[in-house]
């Protein structure tokens, strides 16, 4: 059987199964037009988002907010989006979020709310959240907070990670699953997760 065959073959199997997005086929067919934002996709292989400890920073009732960024906080800024998404591949409208995490030099603020904030997901399960990378500490790679909760539904508690992080290896929480894809965007760092959670 040749290669072409194969190829050919593997390219009539995505195309008649829409497997991929069609933002992902341009690019892996090399397509030579720019290649537009893939609207994220939900497959039955999504897994549902692994929980992890909150550790001991959390405080309740974070103002609602969609941007952390205030003056005097210092770091390097970036953007946090993505989407929350039922194990069955729906939306989930009205998703709380509640994000937390450490300073540009690794302090959390237990006085305020400093770098916390809650916000909502939209009609399309979409969030978005303006803040900065967090700061190193010892013991700890770069990582976010966040705690996810479907309306009426249970609490999921887990954190984000960076990949290429050299204390990723080290960090005894770590966990793969949980990082974050990363980019530029109009000179801005961005960084991208989608939540998956089983509803009951």
């Amino acid at each position: 059987m040749s290669k072409r065959f194969v190829s050919q073959g593997r390219r009539r199997f995505l195309l008649d199964s829409r497997v991929l997005p069609s933002a992902l086929l341009l690019m892996a067919f090399g397509d030579a037009r720019p290649a537009l934002a893939a609207t994220p996709a939900c497959s039955d292989a999504h897994e549902p988002t692994p929980r992890q400890t909150a550790g001991p920073f959390f405080l309740p009732r974070s103002p609602k907010r969609t941007s952390l960024l205030e003056a005097g906080i210092d770091g390097t800024k970036v953007v946090l989006s993505g989407r929350v998404w039922s194990s069955q591949c729906k939306p989930v409208p009205g998703a709380l979020l509640d994000f937390w995490h450490a300073d540009d030099a690794g302090e959390y603020d237990i006085d305020g709310f400093r770098l916390r904030g809650h916000q909502f997901a939209d009609g399309e399960g979409r969030y978005r959240l303006e803040t900065i990378v967090p700061g190193l500490y010892p013991g700890r790679t770069r990582h976010f907070h966040v705690n996810v909760q479907p309306p009426n539904g249970a609490v999921l508690t887990t954190q984000l990670y960076f990949p290429n992080e050299p204390r990723n290896a080290r960090d005894s929480l770590f966990d793969r699953r949980l990082l974050v894809a990363t980019g530029d965007e109009d000179g801005r760092k961005t960084a991208r997760f989608d939540f998956v959670l089983t509803l009951a």
